[in-house]
């Protein structure tokens, strides 16, 4: 290997990630009227959660780890847009019909776009 090729840092994906999310983090929070739709992701699966980060409470959550959402056939994406449904759906349960959409580092494409595009079908405003 050549001293002039250019150095992969390990872990660099995940640093840029957690650069994202504290630029994210710095100008998004969740107000009593607004609350903060978070979106947490791993390889498999999404978790969602409606947080009031003024008494730091979750109003409502949806994961695709839930049943319903396990048995569904498809692919991640299609999951993904399913749990943005639910969680608009019990968010409007929970009284509310908009929200701040933090992302928490992750692009916002392929299955954070699609449960983003869900919540909206489902009635979220953000």
């Amino acid at each position: 290997m050549s001293s002039f090729a250019p150095k992969i840092v390990k872990g660099s994906t995940a640093v840029a990630r957690r650069r994202r999310h504290l630029r994210v983090r710095k100008r998004v929070t969740g107000t009593t009227l607004r609350p903060r739709l978070v979106v947490t992701r791993s390889a498999r699966h999404l978790v969602v959660q409606v947080v009031d980060d003024t008494v730091g409470k979750t109003l409502a959550s949806a994961s695709t780890m839930e049943g319903d959402i396990r048995g569904l056939s498809g692919d991640k994406t299609a999951r993904a847009r399913r749990v943005g449904e639910l969680v608009a759906n019990r968010a409007k349960q929970a009284g509310v019909s908009a929200v701040v959409f933090d992302r928490g580092g992750n692009k916002y494409h392929g299955r954070v776009a699609a449960l983003a595009e869900g919540a909206r079908e489902g009635g979220l405003e953000f």
